[in-house]
């Protein structure tokens, strides 16, 4: 019985590896707190793989061929910045396609299928915007973890002010906190909330581009001696950052005494609660990032 329960066990997991990263976050549930995917937004659950290793969670919205979130879990960044080779996600193009992310081709060597499926390089080449995180290197350790956050299915076109200005700058105030602070696991989701007229790279109806990104973490253990101004950052943490300088300020100010080159591309740190209602509001219904709110039940 022993032997049989340990060959069932080890087929469920290649049943995993083979067919599992794409509409199903079963395989790599670790990601969320609780093993509990954020409620209230709907897209295709996508497993990140790469090397035959799973990375982070991402969940994809097909027509607009961009994420909606990824979840990852937080460990402080060795190293520099890794080479940034672009890859995509096969089994969006073809279900019965390996699950692990692939270094693109030359763009005139991309099968249609994958054009049709998610962005390609060619989206992004030539257009105003540059590709922007969601899952960001800075916030991992291993290198193919690093490695693996370099796929567009992770991206979004993002401000240039803005993904290397202010929100460059809450990446690495977050990475900073969580490393010398949390003592256990941070679970980190970071997602986008679309314009209520839906904007697209290049015009082209193919990409969609966010009006805000947003952030949040979960880290239940942490140091009791926290910093008086980063009191109430624990255990829970959230933000919001403008990607249009032209948005209204209901959900994000603009601080006018800003230097020129980040005006408009301010990020407003904000409680779990506040950043829920906002999606909230522009998603159409409640919206949940954490189980119970980063309860510790």
């Amino acid at each position: 019985m022993r032997h049989f329960t340990l060959v069932f066990s080890l087929l469920i997991k290649l049943l995993h590896l083979c067919g599992g990263d794409v509409s199903d976050f079963s395989p790599c549930l670790n990601y969320f707190y609780r093993a509990w995917p954020p409620a209230g937004i709907s897209g295709t659950a996508i497993c990140q793989r790469y090397e035959n290793r799973y990375h982070f969670a991402t969940l994809y919205s097909r027509e607009r061929r961009s994420p909606w979130l990824s979840a990852y879990i937080y460990s402080p960044p060795h190293g520099k910045r890794p080479k940034s080779v672009w890859k995509y996600e096969p089994q969006l193009a073809n279900s019965h396609s390996d699950g692990n992310m692939v270094p693109f081709p030359p763009p005139e060597k991309v099968d249609q299928n994958v054009v049709e499926s998610q962005a390609v390089e060619l989206d992004y080449i030539n257009s105003s915007y540059t590709r922007g995180h969601l899952s960001p290197s800075l916030h991992h350790a291993d290198i193919l973890d690093r490695n693996a956050t370099f796929t567009l299915t992770n991206i979004v076109p993002q401000r240039a002010r803005s993904n290397s200005g202010p929100w460059a700058g809450l990446e690495a105030s977050v990475s900073k906190s969580l490393a010398a602070y949390c003592l256990g696991e941070a679970h980190v989701v970071t997602g986008v909330i679309p314009y209520e007229s839906e904007r697209w790279l290049k015009g082209e109806n193919r990409v969609a581009i966010p009006e805000y990104l947003w952030s949040a973490y979960c880290c239940r253990n942490h140091t009791q001696n926290l910093p008086k101004i980063l009191a109430d950052r624990y255990p829970t943490f959230a933000a919001i950052g403008r990607n249009d300088p032209e948005s209204s300020e209901e959900i994000v100010p603009v601080d006018r005494q800003k230097k020129k080159a980040e005006l408009g591309y301010d990020v407003r740190t904000m409680a779990l609660p506040t950043l829920e209602m906002y999606l909230t509001q522009r998603y159409g219904g409640p919206v949940s990032v954490f189980h119970k709110q980063c309860a510790g039940t």
